[in-house]
């Protein structure tokens, strides 16, 4: 059987993490979502188009090739650190809120995954909207004090100092803007299983997963 694994939740709740596990486990490929729409959004403003121009950004979304693996290339070159500057982070929410970006990103999903014949795929709408027939559907979540805390290292990480208390506001507005847009909310799926990751290491609430899929399978036959 085809096994698709949706991890949906907000950002620094773990879905990266957890999703590289559980696809590491299981022999799958992952599909980092929220990238795509970054590289999207990167070509965007490279463009000098206006984030908010619905219809400019549909054109931009179907004119670029995204390829999303260990690097994300955007018409070949190579933008894993640029789309995760404070540019493309202050201007993604909006760039993806547009229905017809999100029309043009989720055939592509649903594209890749077809391609290989499943796979683990991470992003805030895979279980409601993407693959709402997904095998496993989990929904991470994390204190604002855990995600901000998170986010910060990984600004570290890259050399681009931030105070928690900056990082936190901007996951506050993030999640706004996600969580109100009309299309595809960010929120968790009914059949999803909601796991708070405060406090649980990485490889507890992968092993968790990585048990939950080979439940499914077993009970699918």
């Amino acid at each position: 059987m085809s096994i698709v694994v949706a991890i949906d939740g907000p950002s620094g709740s773990g879905k990266s993490t957890v999703a590289r596990g559980v696809a590491d486990a299981l022999g799958l490929d992952v599909l980092d979502t929220g990238a795509m729409y970054r590289a999207i959004t990167q070509a965007v403003l490279a463009r000098g188009a206006d984030p908010h121009d619905a219809a400019a950004c549909a054109q931009i979304a179907r004119e670029v090739a995204v390829d999303v693996g260990e690097r994300v290339l955007l018409d070949g070159i190579d933008v894993t650190s640029a789309i995760r500057g404070p540019e493309v982070t202050g201007a993604v929410s909006t760039v993806s809120a547009h229905s017809e970006v999100r029309s043009v990103l989720v055939d592509r999903q649903r594209a890749w995954v077809d391609q290989r014949g499943g796979g683990v795929v991470e992003g805030r709408d895979i279980g409601t909207v993407v693959f709402p027939q997904a095998t496993v559907k989990v929904f991470l979540t994390a204190s604002g004090d855990e995600r901000a805390r998170r986010r910060q290292r990984d600004e570290q990480e890259a050399q681009r100092e931030v105070e928690v208390d900056e990082v936190r506001d901007d996951l506050a507005r993030r999640d706004h803007l996600d969580s109100s847009r009309e299309a595809s909310p960010l929120r968790a799926a009914p059949d999803a299983e909601s796991i708070d990751t405060t406090g649980r290491s990485a490889t507890e609430v992968i092993d968790h997963v990585v048990q939950r899929v080979r439940a499914a399978v077993a009970e699918a036959g």
